[in-house]
C-alpha cells in the first residue's frame, strides 16, 4: 500500500473515534445518568418536612428515578447502535452532488 493509502486509513479511524465520542447520545445520557443519581439521593434523605411541603410525594425520589431511566435508556441506546461515519465514498459523493439548489 502507498504512504496516501495509509494516511487515508487512520483519517478514517480517526474520524470514526471522533463520532463516538461527541456523540449527543452519550453526553445527554451521561448528564442525566449522573443527575438522576443526586436527585434520587436527594429524594432518599428527604425529611418529614420536604415530604409535607410537596403534598407527602417524594418528588425528588420519582424525578431522579425518571432521569435515571432516560439515561440509561440514551446510553443503551448508543450501545445498541453505535455511530458510524461516513466512508470516503460517501463524502465524495457527497461533493460532487454540491449543494441543493434551494
Amino acid at each position: 500500500m502507498s504512504d496516501y493509502q495509509h494516511e487515508v486509513e487512520e483519517l478514517e479511524r480517526e474520524s470514526a473515534t471522533a463520532a463516538r465520542l461527541f456523540d449527543v447520545r452519550r453526553i445527554i445520557g451521561g448528564l442525566f445518568v449522573v443527575y438522576g443519581v443526586i436527585v434520587t439521593i436527594a429524594g432518599l434523605t428527604a425529611s418529614d418536612a420536604d415530604l409535607k411541603k410537596a403534598q407527602d410525594i417524594n418528588i425528588n425520589l420519582w424525578t431522579g428515578a425518571g432521569m435515571l431511566a432516560l439515561g440509561l435508556f440514551f446510553l443503551i441506546w448508543l450501545k445498541l447502535r453505535p455511530a458510524v461515519p461516513p466512508t470516503a465514498e460517501e463524502l465524495q459523493a457527497g461533493t460532487e452532488e454540491g449543494p441543493a439548489a434551494g
